[in-house]
């Protein structure tokens, strides 16, 4: 283990021995799902060490406003319990401690285009010469064949990936999500291959290449939709707030503010016009089964819409809840953290900021009964641990 990875100067060291402890991390990423996943990592006890060019960074520090301690959030969202080691691999010395940091790592996380590390000597052929126990894992946008090229940004995947094909008000009128989501599930996915290989890693001593892409990524989160096309060559649409295949399961207004409704089967839908004072829409034949809903969703959503705008989300969240009807208000980000907190979710992890002042990021929301996710480290600064792990590095 590297030198000040159990210190606790950035916050102290987790009482409880972490699943990941002796896992040490050469994160080569940027911007987000590389930094994400790493940081699930790290907040699972990981020692990861935060390879960047000296004098820039990540691009993602960068990358505001909004800003807050003199980082950009967008960059402070990813990197707690991480150390931040500059490089620059156009360095003779600063290659080889590059080198070093291969040898020595458990788990090496990339996102450059593919190619990119082989140029400075450390991709992945060469990082198995230097360490068979490697697990090495490259994060690329259309992965690292006649797709290697092709910029892998969030939005052109969700465009190109047919999330936007399925998203948005009316057919013809495609969003984007509001965050990068096909980042964060790359970083996920690529997680789940890091551990898998990590275990492999333990009971063979070999390492091996995981290898993620954005689109691939995406078009398995795409899920039922997908599935509706791989298996009867069906194409979906945009259906605004409305879900293909099951009714009532959208917006509607309620009336102070937009109001959802998830019914997923034919209790809850029989509760929901008990609720409403309609109960005779549970027996009508148009609504009897949700396959009945949602052919005739028109007639349902205007009936529906019609009862709903008669009182407000609080009070019809209030009445209707207790029947065992899903549903609640479309609440903002300062509203969501409020019910998490309220329901004793604990969303937020404070950590103190480099002038002292408490640092709120937000927690890791893996719940381990023994050995639970740590938020000891703020986001470090460009080049903060350099001169220990370069030391560490040469020794």
């Amino acid at each position: 283990m590297s030198p000040g990875s159990g210190d606790a100067r950035d916050g102290g060291t987790p009482a409880v021995r972490l699943p990941l402890e002796g896992v040490l991390v050469a994160d080569f990423g940027r911007v987000l799902a590389a930094p994400y996943a790493t940081m699930l990592l790290a907040d699972l006890g990981a020692d990861v060490i935060k390879v960047e060019q000296p004098g820039t960074g990540d691009d993602a520090r960068a990358w505001g406003p909004p800003y807050a301690h003199g980082e950009a959030t967008y960059y402070l969202s990813v990197n707690r319990n991480k150390r931040s080691l500059t490089l620059d691999l156009r360095n003779t010395d600063d290659l080889r401690r590059a080198r070093e940091l291969v040898r020595r790592a458990d788990v090496l996380f990339e996102n450059f285009r593919p190619g990119t590390m082989d140029k400075y000597g450390i991709g992945y052929a060469s990082a198995r010469e230097l360490n068979p126990g490697l697990v090495y894992c490259s994060v690329t946008g259309f992965g690292a064949g006649a797709g290697a090229a092709l910029s892998g940004y969030d939005l052109l995947i969700q465009a190109v990936g047919g999330l936007m094909s399925v998203t948005g008000p009316a057919p013809g009128q495609p969003v984007k999500t509001g965050v990068a989501v096909v980042d964060v599930l790359t970083g996920l996915h690529a997680v789940v291959g890091a551990l898998a290989a990590l275990r492999h890693r333990d009971a063979t001593g070999q390492g091996q290449h995981v290898q993620v892409d954005l689109l691939s990524c995406l078009l398995s989160s795409l899920v039922n939709q997908a599935a509706a096309h791989t298996l009867t060559g069906r194409v979906p649409g945009i259906l605004g707030n409305r879900h293909p295949s099951i009714a009532p399961y959208e917006v509607f207004q309620a009336r102070d503010r937009p109001f959802v409704l998830a019914v997923g089967n034919d209790r809850q839908f029989a509760a929901l016009c008990r609720g409403l004072d309609a109960p005779e829409l549970a027996g009508d034949p148009r609504f009897a089964t949700n396959t009945d809903r949602v052919a005739h969703v028109e007639d349902l959503a205007r009936l529906i819409g019609a009862l709903l705008a008669r009182r407000t989300a609080s009070e019809w969240f209030d009445l209707l809840t207790p029947l065992g009807v899903p549903c609640g208000p479309v609440n903002d980000l300062a509203q969501a953290f409020e019910l998490a907190e309220r329901l004793g979710l604990a969303p937020r992890a404070t950590v103190p900021a480099a002038d002292g002042r408490p640092m709120d990021l937000v927690a890791n929301p893996i719940g381990l009964s023994a050995t639970p996710p740590h938020h000891t480290r703020r986001p470090p600064a460009l080049g903060e641990h350099t001169d220990d792990l370069r030391a560490w590095l040469d020794s």
